[in-house]
């Protein structure tokens, strides 16, 4: 009989037994729910058996595995109880668009309207797959098989993603007659989910789940207004280019037309620039503009965009960053490990930052700071700045939109941006692309090639700028005068060359390479660009390189 060790404690279970039944007799040492766990370093899901010796450690709904391993099932039982209740075709047109904070919205392509008595009944039925604790099985198909049972399924956009797939097979899981394809693992079974809600929000439906902080309950999150209708339009402008997932746009590429379809992204974001920069240039009183976003938004690309357009309304913007207004590093606050807190406030001499900015604003003249990272010290270069009638300052940093950064200056003189990477081409109709995701594969490409920084140092450093951006930027987002998006819908497939070399140098055993080899996985599915398509003023420039910018 295999021999289990858990926790140093090594025990005898038959041959077959699953790991699901190890995982409750170790359930209440456990402070969230098991997902799944990590058999001699690999992750297995509950559903499988064990064969042979080995260490097991779980994975709960607090771990970033575990908790995207519940959102997962839930997606599926989501689209299950649509199928139900609307009927096939209902299911098979059912997309989910984006994510906001916890709750997912999907849309229904086909002729059922989207109703309170629907939605009711969908929110019925998902309780019912819950109650009656539905398994979850999973079944290694070929790859034409597969795509034969998608065609009968009416699932055209997993048949046009397998068309691509090297690999001569894939796992597809089965929820009673219900075959989807996920990409990623599973829980076993229905019951698994225990918290969810479903609501009706403008013409699709929301499915609300637990966050990964509060995985044990569910929490409500505030309507985001901006940031929907954000992501709403690049849906829209998906559509329109006649690309809604990963299938689709490495159909694009294969036919030919990948530079056509980025002329129209650029063209598409670059209209939207000038319509923010009207905007600025009708609010009389504007003399700060104030640009914040999370961490790999292209803001440094995005700000000289929108002074070029601000120069076409006889504007003359001056460019100035927030980190000039660092305290020296001896003063800055530190994490509880004893690193430098770089992202809090405490880490910005406010009230120099406010001095002079009320000074320009008054009409005098003022010598602007700049950091000095490698000393850690604040310099006085001779950057004078006074204000004239058409000057206008573009302020860029992650503090842009809390007001206590910029406390003295008044209300009307501030037009306030909010910028990030909002990815909305999915893989396929139910398998979404994380914006996270786009944001960290911008980043780990930019690092290694402006900063030597390897993708294992970026990847270990990613939760703790994660956590920053929660507590430090999108608490205000939606205090923001307008949003601009700056994913662009071929990127990844730019990105994908750039980055696979970097993530391949992270070596089994170490702890970002479970992570490396998901995003990996992930990179499998697109059709790789050459980056020397793009246009030198692109915002994906700033991270794969060649832009016309100072990036």
């Amino acid at each position: 009989m295999p021999i289990i060790t858990i926790n140093n404690v090594a025990k005898e279970y038959k041959k077959g037994t699953k790991f699901e039944d190890i995982a409750k007799e170790y359930q209440s040492e456990c402070k969230y729910k098991i997902a799944a766990v990590l058999f001699n370093g690999k992750i297995r899901e509950l559903m499988k058996e064990v064969k042979k010796d080995g260490e097991v450690s779980f994975l709960t709904y607090g771990d970033s595995i575990g908790h995207k391993t519940m959102r997962r099932t839930a997606v599926m039982m989501f689209v299950k109880a649509i199928r139900d209740v609307a009927g096939k075709e209902e299911a098979s047109a059912a997309k989910i668009e984006f994510l906001i904070s916890n709750s997912y919205y999907c849309t229904l392509h086909g002729d059922a309207e989207v109703t309170d008595e629907l939605v009711k009944k969908i929110s019925d039925r998902f309780q019912e797959l819950i109650d009656q604790k539905i398994p979850i099985t999973k079944s290694v198909y070929p790859i034409d098989d597969a795509i034969e049972l998608f065609k009968k399924m009416g699932m055209m956009d997993k048949v046009a993603l397998l068309k691509y797939r090297r690999s001569s097979e894939i796992n597809i899981y089965k929820l009673e007659d219900f075959y989807d394809y996920f990409y990623g693992y599973m829980l076993p079974n229905t019951s698994y989910i225990e918290h969810f809600k479903i609501s009706r929000r403008d013409d699709g439906i929301m499915l609300t789940l637990p966050s990964r902080m509060c995985p044990d309950k569910l929490i409500m999150s505030e309507p985001r207004e901006k940031l929907f209708n954000t992501m709403k339009l690049a849906c829209d402008w998906g559509r329109m280019m006649g690309i809604d997932n990963v299938g689709d746009l490495n159909n694009r590429i294969c036919e030919g037309r990948i530079n056509e379809m980025i002329l129209i992204q650029e063209a598409l974001q670059e209209r939207r620039i000038g319509e923010i920069a009207q905007k600025i240039q009708e609010r009389k009183d504007v003399k700060f503009v104030m640009i914040a976003g999370p961490s790999s938004s292209g803001k440094t690309s995005f700000a000289n965009r929108l002074s070029i357009q601000l120069r076409t309304y006889g504007l003359e913007p001056h460019p100035i960053s927030l980190d000039d207004y660092f305290v020296n590093r001896e003063l800055t606050p530190l994490n509880e490990d004893g690193s430098y807190n770089f992202e809090c406030l405490g880490a910005m001499d406010i009230e120099k930052f406010n001095e002079d900015m009320s000074a320009l604003l008054r009409g005098e003249e003022i010598e602007l700071p700049e950091f000095n990272f490698i000393t850690g010290k604040r310099e006085m270069n001779g950057n004078f700045l006074k204000l004239g009638d058409n000057d206008i300052l573009v302020i860029e940093g992650i503090h842009g939109l809390n007001e206590k950064m910029s406390y003295a200056l008044p209300a009307e003189s501030k037009f306030k941006i909010y910028i990030s990477a909002l990815t909305t081409l999915s893989i396929d109709s139910h398998n979404r692309i994380p914006t996270t995701d786009g944001r960290l594969l911008r980043r780990i490409v930019r690092d290694a090639r402006t900063r030597g920084a390897s993708a294992k140092k970026t990847i270990s450093m990613w939760g703790s700028v994660r956590a920053g951006e929660e507590e430090n930027i999108f608490p205000f987002q939606e205090e923001a005068d307008e949003m601009f998006n700056s994913a662009q819908i071929y990127e990844l497939a730019v990105i994908k060359p750039f980055a696979e070399p970097l993530l391949f140098s992270i070596e089994k055993g170490e702890p970002e390479y479970y992570e490396a080899k998901r995003l990996l996985k992930f990179l499998d599915y697109f059709v790789s660009v050459d980056s020397s398509m793009l246009p030198r003023n692109s915002i994906c420039r700033e991270f794969v390189g060649g832009s016309c910018f100072r990036v």
